[in-house]
């Protein structure tokens, strides 16, 4: 998924400035959300309400997006971490984003970007999960 220039934008920015494998991904998610066209507006998004690694538009909609790194699948898949609490949590924290940036009436969606980065690779399995849950929880703190 990633092309010749990610590639040497991946190694270098490595080699240079080590960083944690969550952040790694965050990054190459990044580049593979812009690279299907989306724009990115906000990372590593925080509110009162929780946290979205990246907030992205896809032509008139806003996608949340969650990324989950691992090293390995022994664990399970990554995106399977992604549980009904950190569903909930998302949801309320997008919604307050929506809210503070007037766009309620907005299309919106979640999605989950999926790596896995084993040691003895040098680039990640990559999977990008479209709508890959619903808006969980009850919403009268918007009332």
């Amino acid at each position: 998924m990633l092309n010749w220039w990610d590639r040497v934008l991946l190694r270098w920015t490595f080699y240079f400035r080590p960083a944690a494998l969550g952040k790694k991904g965050e990054w190459v998610a990044q580049r593979v959300l812009i690279r299907k066209g989306m724009r990115i507006v906000a990372r590593s998004m925080r509110n009162a309400y929780g946290e979205i690694d990246l907030v992205a538009v896809d032509k008139r909609t806003v996608v949340f997006v969650e990324v989950k790194t691992r090293s390995s699948d022994l664990a399970g898949e990554p995106a399977e971490a992604i549980d009904s609490n950190k569903q909930r949590h998302m949801t309320t924290a997008a919604l307050a984003f929506l809210k503070s940036k007037h766009l309620l009436e907005q299309a919106a969606r979640f999605d989950v970007v999926s790596l896995i980065w084993s040691n003895d690779h040098e680039f990640p399995e990559i999977e990008h999960i479209e709508n890959a849950f619903e808006p969980t929880g009850e919403f009268q703190m918007f009332r």
